[in-house]
């Protein structure tokens, strides 16, 4: 019972306590209270809220499968926005970082690949 990793850093295990599902969950949980507790006239904050709820969307429908089941390009560019929205709060610092770590452990980012050709002069 539990979790696994297989060596490509795919996700391969049941949703529960301690699983990346649950911890992308709780993340957005963090988040959402924390920012209920802001004052509310950030210019972006409808744009935060809205990728949150995406990002809770992508956890309930990992939850539910086996493996990060939601398409990780698109958790990605949710987790971007909230950071675009509220990387300039330093209050959101902490609970950023968590949603990012736990984005990552769900939907693991790809290698960047050198792109071939001469080497810039």
């Amino acid at each position: 019972m539990g979790e696994s990793y297989v060596l490509d850093g795919e996700y391969d295990g049941a949703a529960g306590p301690g699983s990346p599902a649950e911890e992308l969950r709780e993340a957005v949980r963090r988040l959402d209270r924390d920012l209920l507790a802001h004052p509310p006239d950030q210019p972006d904050r409808a744009v935060a809220e809205d990728a949150l709820a995406e990002l809770a969307r992508a956890a309930e429908a990992a939850a539910g499968e086996r493996g990060p089941g939601p398409e990780a390009e698109r958790i990605h560019h949710a987790l971007l926005l909230v950071a675009a929205a509220l990387g300039s709060i330093s209050a959101f610092a902490e609970p950023l970082d968590r949603l990012r770590r736990a984005v990552e452990r769900l939907a693991p980012p790809r290698a960047l690949v050198p792109l071939s050709g001469p080497a810039p002069r």
